[in-house]
């Protein structure tokens, strides 16, 4: 079994993506590494080249300003990575720059990905997700949260990064066939200093159109990014982080006021959400895209 990683970053560094402690959070499993790295002038082609692994291989991109209907550059960016993965590589382990596997995950990946190897009804390896806001300590949970995700796909031209990146379709639209893996990914795209990830947005803006929800979701007239206004229901992190990430722990010296105890819902979702928490749905196990 060979297996392959891939993602892409632009403006990793002026925007702090935790990029390279997502590279190396799965790199033990990889036995390549395609980095597609777009134009830009922060040093982030220095930062993917820092990192001490032969394994890394780094693709120059230009990102195209016109694919700005529901983020599709990002896709776009995606699948160029992708295509030059070499027919040799039997699944591509995808991550983008702000998740992160933890340690203790690996075991149960790789036995994912060798025991469904010659399973060809299996297309892709379905993660749960965390997603942490505001700081580390806390987990948004409502439902507006995607649960999960395909992030390692067989190794066929015709899947497609989807949309705004966040999954994979065949050519034809249709969903993969995917089995869950024992395993979470760490999202820390909602943590970053309050005025960096206000810079963060406002520089994401240039690749959605202005009029969809996603700009209108994280619009804030604000210079430094107010988390306790936009968030609607969180819960605390009683776990431990990727040892990767660290130093970034360490480096923490921003405190919103934030607390699991606050809730914005219309009545439809606080009823959803303590049916879902009750009962224990909303976390399917069954095949998605």
């Amino acid at each position: 079994m060979k297996v392959c990683g891939f993602s892409f970053v632009k403006n990793g560094v002026k925007f702090d993506y935790p990029v390279v402690e997502a590279i190396t959070s799965i790199l033990p499993l990889c036995d390549h590494f395609v980095v597609a790295v777009g134009d830009c002038d922060d040093g982030t082609l220095e930062l993917i080249q820092s990192i001490k692994s032969e394994k890394i291989e780094i693709l120059r991109t230009v990102w195209d300003p016109a694919l700005k209907e529901k983020g599709r550059v990002l896709a776009s960016e995606t699948n160029k990575a992708f295509d030059t993965i070499p027919a040799e590589y039997d699944w591509c382990f995808y991550i983008q720059g702000d998740e992160v596997v933890h340690e203790k995950y690996l075991p149960a990946i790789r036995s994912a990905m060798v025991e469904n190897l010659s399973n060809k009804a299996v297309e892709g390896l379905i993660f749960h997700y965390s997603h942490f806001y505001g700081t580390y300590d806390y987990i948004a949970d409502s439902r507006r949260w995607y649960r999960s995700e395909i992030r390692i796909i067989r190794n066929d031209k015709d899947i497609r990064s989807w949309n705004d990146a966040q999954g994979f379709r065949w050519k034809d639209a249709r969903k993969l066939k995917g089995l869950f893996v024992n395993a979470s990914m760490y999202h820390y795209g909602w943590v970053r200093p309050p005025k960096k990830m206000k810079e963060k947005l406002d520089g994401s803006k240039q690749y959605w159109s202005a009029e969809s929800k996603h700009i209108k979701t994280i619009n804030q007239a604000t210079t430094e990014y107010d988390y306790a206004q936009s968030i609607d229901s969180l819960t605390r992190f009683k776990e431990t982080h990727p040892a990767v990430m660290q130093k970034r722990l360490l480096q923490l010296n921003w405190h919103p006021d934030l607390s699991e105890k606050k809730k914005k819902f219309t009545v439809r979702y606080f009823v959803l959400y303590w049916f879902e928490k009750i009962f224990h749905t909303g976390h399917s196990k069954t095949n998605i895209s």
